[in-house]
């Protein structure tokens, strides 16, 4: 093969560059992973249902979030210590995300500092994920580096008041090292477990719009909107957490009818193909963000490798609308998707 052409080639492309300890931490989830498993699986029983005759000679994959325009419906998640998978970490996937028209969200464990992704795009758009510490002054002067250097939304991550029992990394006695931590530490180990809603409002005082990461029900897609989220992320953490919750395009409907319009919904977690991305806008997502995926580009070329699977998702993205009937991603709706078994 000379060159990939999915996503899934880029896997176990990255499979064979990665040292044991590296591709565990990729690629693991908790417990028994069935939430890991399930996140991808589940979107297959989404059945997609073109329109036949449709004009479809031009196509336009672009969309915004937040009011931000992006080449096309995919973010790039915040994927920690990217600097395990390549080393010029997240300056790569940074400058790979700008060249793709799209926005980075840059994760609180990072490998490089808020200003120094920065620096690697200058201008383009990006967001900064958000944990909350015990020791608030960390989590202050993270956000007030990001602030200053041009990051346009907070991303709060709430799936993850305590860190979730990844086995994989456990058996293998897998552990980051002092210099792969430079943002904030261990930062498992200072997690604020009490952060609460007033969290949240406390973060919209930064005057910028805030983003809630890790929703997977309607009560709490409900309690964001009433606290002021901007928007809000269908998310397991990537099977990550909690072992035996649904997948996130499972999740995703019961979430769209609760927001109700009222905040933006994105969904992370699963998506490996173009067409994963069309089963959830049809479910009522603006958009998806991507992490695995960008991780495995980014061990097998750096910011080449991160370029082309957003190139092939992108293409991927194009070809679905076409079949599909639609030119845009405004066009898709849930009269596009039904759940396998469908007897009308």
């Amino acid at each position: 093969m000379s060159e990939p052409l999915n996503v899934a080639d880029y896997e176990r492309l990255a499979r064979e560059a990665l040292d044991e300890g590296p591709w565990e931490y990729l690629r693991g989830g908790a417990g028994d992973e069935v939430t890991l498993r399930e996140n991808v699986e589940a979107f297959r029983r989404w059945k997609l249902r073109p329109r036949v005759l449709v004009d479809v000679d031009r196509v336009e994959p672009a969309t915004t979030v937040l009011g931000t325009e992006i080449a096309m419906p995919v973010v790039v998640a915040p994927v920690a210590l990217q600097k395990l998978l390549h080393a010029d970490g997240e300056a790569a996937t940074a400058r790979a995300a700008a060249a793709a028209g799209t926005i980075m969200c840059v994760s609180t464990s990072a490998t490089m500092r808020p200003a120094a992704v920065a620096e690697a795009a200058p201008g383009a758009p990006r967001w900064f994920q958000v944990y909350v510490f015990r020791d608030r002054g960390i989590t202050n002067a993270l956000i007030d580096e990001a602030c200053a250097h041009g990051y346009s939304a907070l991303v709060l991550t709430v799936d993850t008041p305590i860190l979730g029992r990844r086995e994989g990394t456990l058996r293998i006695g897998f552990v980051q090292a002092p210099e792969e931590l430079e943002v904030a530490g261990d930062i498992f180990q200072g997690l604020d477990q009490s952060v609460s809603w007033r969290d949240l409002e406390w973060l919209a005082g930064f005057d910028l719009p805030v983003v809630l990461k890790g929703v997977v029900s309607d009560v709490d897609a409900q309690l964001a909107v009433e606290h002021g989220a901007a928007a809000v992320v269908v998310s397991n953490h990537g099977g990550r957490q909690l072992d035996g919750v649904p997948a996130t395009i499972d999740a995703l409907p019961e979430v769209v009818d609760a927001v109700a319009g009222r905040c933006e919904v994105l969904l992370d977690s699963g998506v490996r193909r173009g067409v994963d991305v069309i089963r959830a806008l049809a479910l009522g997502a603006r958009a998806v963000l991507v992490g695995r995926a960008i991780g495995y580009g980014l061990a097998v070329g750096g910011e080449a490798g991160v370029r082309h699977v957003l190139q092939l998702l992108q293409d991927e993205i194009v070809l679905a609308l076409q079949l599909l009937g639609c030119t845009s991603p405004a066009e898709v709706t849930r009269e596009h998707v039904r759940t396998a078994g469908w007897n009308g």
